[in-house]
């Protein structure tokens, strides 16, 4: 049945979860495909209706052309009923204890369950712990009476977008699939192939998920090291980009890395504690992945540490700080474990009075773990001579550098975006 659709171009996607991941997967399928998008969040709605985008990254443009295509969005979880596809690309945050949070998958699929039907595929691409396409929703599924492999297909297929990145269209980008049956991972295979250039199949789910979770883990590994490295020489020093630019130039064996202020978005900073979370559970200790994490997680600490040092000297009881950049990486609007809100955090606490500017962020929303109220600051000779301190959280390309640095008078750069400092303004040692 859903060979068929699939041979005549007649099957019909419905993307669960409109953010960073699933709003880029939607447009693309819907170049060639039927799509169906779903979201509970009532604001997004209206404005992708409106042919409006609201991430940095992906103009609007692109909205008018997919809906011209078709692609149509919705919180109607009823029309499930009319979709041959089901990619479900919802949030998978962690606890406050550090622990899995599968929240939003489960909501998800219980809430289209009274309307599912058979010969629809369901692939997750949500980051999870390895096992969770086989434990947790397949259980949930089989609630329908249906069997997998034959009246319904299963897979897991990891999202390996980078938000902001444009080097590499997403269509480029080799995507991973799996499924619980071969049958599975023949129809899954088939589907993402209208949407991407070359399918990597692999074995079985748990593989995949453990695929995704080692991608970036070794970037949180990697990170965290630097992030060390840089206490080192700080101590010692020593220009951490300088030692870092000199070993890659090695041209082979190396990969360069640079520390920055902690690790933010949604998958570098939560991926190993999925994986150590697993490993526990059969009795493995992941001591390397979890001192990363510990060491990443230091950084905001660290700074704000290097802050209230800085500031010392300073004869004003509330010294006035600004932020330059929340957004967790550079270009983007994406606050999602941001270090920047940390930082904002452990300042506030504090008791510092604190401003922010980010050319991509108009105001701070209520967070999942924060809810403070600060002022956005437009960036001018003016304002910037109020503060006693800038600090550099996320290096966007449109700050002007000059600008700042000749109309402020102390600059702490957690990013080595000032290059020259021939005032002797800017400070890049947490030490």
């Amino acid at each position: 049945m859903l060979d068929k659709k699939i041979k005549k171009n007649k099957e019909i996607v419905g993307i669960f979860g409109l953010g960073y991941i699933g709003l880029p997967l939607a447009l693309n399928f819907s170049k060639k495909l039927k799509v169906y998008g779903f979201d509970i969040d009532k604001e997004k709605i209206k404005k992708l209706s409106k042919g409006q985008s609201y991430l940095s990254n992906i103009d609007s443009k692109e909205i008018l052309k997919a809906k011209k295509n078709g692609f149509s969005v919705t919180s109607n979880f009823s029309l499930v009923k009319k979709l041959d596809v089901i990619i479900i690309c919802v949030p998978t945050p962690l606890t406050y204890s550090r622990k899995p949070d599968l929240t939003f998958i489960k909501n998800t699929i219980d809430s289209m369950m009274p309307y599912l039907k058979k010969y629809q595929l369901i692939s997750l691409e949500s980051t999870t712990y390895p096992g969770t396409t086989n434990e947790i929703i397949l259980p949930r599924l089989k609630k329908k009476g249906f069997s997998v492999g034959s009246d319904f297909y299963l897979s897991f297929s990891p999202e390996r977008l980078d938000p902001g990145m444009k080097k590499i269209a997403i269509n480029n980008i080799p995507k991973i699939t799996s499924g619980i049956t071969k049958k599975c991972l023949s129809l899954s295979s088939k589907i993402y192939k209208k949407a991407y250039k070359k399918i990597i199949k692999i074995s079985s789910t748990q593989a995949a998920e453990t695929t995704k979770l080692l991608e970036n883990v070794y970037r949180a590994v990697n990170i965290g090291l630097v992030n060390e490295l840089k206490i080192f020489t700080d101590k010692m020093g020593l220009d951490i980009k300088e030692i870092i630019d000199a070993a890659a130039t090695k041209p082979f064996g190396y990969t360069p890395f640079y520390p920055g202020p902690g690790l933010g978005g949604h998958c570098i900073p939560i991926d190993p504690y999925y994986l150590a979370w697993k490993a526990n559970k059969i009795g493995v200790k992941t001591k390397f992945i979890k001192h990363a994490g510990e060491v990443n997680s230091s950084i905001p600490y660290l700074i704000v540490k290097k802050i209230v040092k800085l500031l010392k000297k300073s004869k004003k009881k509330k010294p006035k700080i600004l932020l330059l950049g929340i957004a967790y990486k550079k270009n983007i609007n994406d606050l999602r474990e941001s270090p920047g809100i940390k930082i904002i955090d452990l300042l506030i606490k504090k008791q510092f009075n604190v401003y922010f500017s980010d050319p991509y962020i108009k105001k701070i929303p209520k967070l999942r773990n924060y809810n403070f109220k600060i002022k956005r600051v437009n960036i001018n000779s003016k304002t910037l001579k109020k503060f006693d301190l800038i600090v550099l959280s996320t290096d966007h390309d449109n700050f002007n550098y000059k600008l700042i640095y000749n109309n402020s008078s102390l600059i702490l750069d957690t990013r080595n975006a000032f290059k020259e400092d021939k005032k002797n303004k800017v400070i890049q040692s947490y030490s």
